[in-house]
């Protein structure tokens, strides 16, 4: 049924649940799977006073290519095709902008996300990349949970 299959992944427990939802279904279905890594150049970081931009994007950049080196492991040993792509985002170009330009271009037929569930006042700050993706695709988007996979203990 899918063919390509475009992960979003940052780093956090939520994304790596996502990751581990697409690649099994990417095995069951012999899908190529693509993770996709975005390096954030978040505007308000870069107005404070003293602040280099450069210690966070290059904090970003290792984390990136440590997701990178871990991901494309479990692919090889899984059997899956793909391998993780990256993006940076720019005041032009920002995280949900690049993970639908990325599903597109890569020819993906399915984007899985994680979404970390914040309600309220937080999501009024923080936004939702998950939530903007789904409203702006024309691909099938599939998000999994941040408590997905977790115990009771865990959810608690």
């Amino acid at each position: 049924m899918y063919q390509r299959i475009l992960v979003a992944v940052d780093g956090s427990e939520t994304s790596r649940r996502a990751f581990d939802a697409a690649l099994e279904l990417a095995k069951a279905m012999g899908s190529t799977l693509q993770p996709f890594y975005v390096i954030e150049n978040t505007p308000m970081y870069f107005d404070a006073p003293g602040y280099d931009p450069s210690i966070l994007r290059n904090q970003m950049i290792a984390q990136g290519k440590e997701l990178a080196e871990q991901m494309n492991k479990v692919l090889r040993e899984r059997g899956v095709q793909g391998e993780m792509l990256t993006g940076e985002a720019s005041s032009l170009d920002d995280v949900p902008t690049l993970v639908l330009n990325a599903a597109k271009t890569n020819g993906a037929d399915l984007i899985v996300m994680g979404t970390h569930g914040r309600r309220g006042f937080q999501r009024l700050i923080l936004g939702s990349v998950a939530e903007r993706c789904v409203r702006q695709s024309t691909l099938p988007v599939l998000l999994i949970p941040s408590a997905a996979g977790a115990s009771a203990t865990d959810a608690e």
